[in-house]
């Protein structure tokens, strides 16, 4: 068995406070060569601090942080092997393209012909060439970040650090530039580690992510990883949509885990050796929910003197029951159509509300079911996980 090499960012129990408030704490992360790493976070998460700390533009009250296996904690940010792209780009106006790009190779005092050569090439790599002798003032946004990457990029750092740097693109112009970025990142083989507070474009990017919440880091893990297995309500809640249902585990059920839910009854869950009594909440993805309908007329809003309606009888074949498959009768409350699919907002007898999403493949884009319609919502215990933190 061989020893896993050595990242090229370690992150050691690094903290920062402010004014005694703390901004990052206790923070250990590793990133490999080549590795597309993202720290994800809400404003205030604390992970700009923290790359500010890896560029040695903010100091670290405690931890250490290592390049390539030297540590560079206390070294000033000009003799660090990183660049960092800001979020407003910091392109100097009085200066070309091609000047602004070269800025940093001039610094370093090369000779005339290596920083030209350097500066063709990494506008050729960003799609700019045609434009090295525009100024900053004649570029749009998209032009303004790529030539923000090539000065980042030209002086071949070990390391890249960007500060939200899709954050001033419009929507669709940002989603373009996302797989630019991918491809671009590939190619140069630099190790990028981005912050972030979208989670779209964490998951779209990147190989790794970390999901950060008031100085620390909740979870660490490929996209897939984070998304679909959630450790806790909160990462399940800021990754993507999540209907959180409370219960607590009751036993097992074959190699599903029993959840006894106050609104819903019992459900089940993958095994996650969670004991019995554990207060718990089952994470399940709208996408992983289906709706069948029920047959009967429409179900009209009860009138407050009204019973609620009641569920259909355990014998409908609709609810029959199947070995490690979650049913309820649900009723349609509200139908959001978004063009290749709608979101469902249904709710079940006991009261509790879900989140269903579904592709839209009726004939005309229309929806499945309308709003008051009987239906059971159906999924297996594979789709869901349950997070006690």
């Amino acid at each position: 068995m061989t020893d896993a090499p050595a990242p090229l960012l370690a992150i050691e129990s690094v903290s920062r406070a402010f004014d005694g408030v703390p901004a990052v704490s206790d923070v250990s992360l590793d990133v490999r060569e080549g590795e597309f790493f993202t720290l994800l976070g809400a404003s205030g998460s604390g992970k700009t601090t923290l790359l500010r700390i890896v560029a040695g533009l903010e100091r670290a009250d405690a931890g250490r942080v290592l390049i390539g296996g030297a540590d560079v904690t206390g070294v000033p940010p000009y003799a660090r092997p990183v660049n960092m792209m800001f979020q407003s780009y910091a392109l100097f106006p009085h200066m070309t393209v091609a000047g602004n790009v070269a800025f940093g190779l001039r610094q370093e005092k090369l000779a005339k012909a290596e920083i030209a050569a350097r500066v063709q090439a990494a506008l050729e790599l960003v799609r700019m060439e045609a434009y090295a002798t525009r100024r900053p003032d004649q570029l749009s946004g998209g032009q303004s970040q790529r030539v923000a990457l090539a000065r980042a990029l030209v002086k071949a750092p070990r390391l890249l650090l960007l500060d939200e740097p899709l954050a001033a693109l419009d929507a669709r112009l940002r989603e373009e530039t996302r797989l630019e970025l991918v491809n671009i990142q590939k190619r140069v083989g630099v190790a990028f580690v981005m912050v972030t507070h979208d989670q779209a474009e964490a998951m779209t990017v990147s190989d790794r992510v970390a999901v950060m919440d008031r100085g620390r880091v909740l979870q660490v893990g490929r996209p897939e990883q984070v998304y679909e297995r959630p450790r806790s309500r909160f990462v399940a809640r800021f990754v993507g949509a999540a209907n959180l249902i409370e219960g607590h585990v009751v036993g097992r059920q074959g190699p599903d885990l029993a959840v006894d839910c106050a609104q819903a009854g019992v459900l089940k869950v993958q095994d996650a050796g969670l004991a019995a009594g554990a207060a718990v909440a089952l994470v399940v993805r709208p996408e992983k929910i289906a709706l069948v309908p029920m047959p009967g007329p429409a179900l009209a809003d009860p009138a407050p003197s009204d019973p609620a309606p009641s569920d259909p009888a355990p014998s409908d074949p609709a609810l029959a029951a199947e070995p490690g498959v979650n049913r309820l009768a649900v009723r349609v409350l509200e139908i959001a159509y978004q063009g290749g699919a709608s979101t469902y907002h249904v709710e079940a007898e006991g009261g509790l509300k879900l989140r269903v999403e579904a592709a839209n493949r009726a004939p005309g884009g229309r929806a499945a079911l309308d709003p008051g319609d009987r239906a059971v919502a159906t999924w297996p215990a594979a789709a869901g996980v349950a997070v006690s933190e």
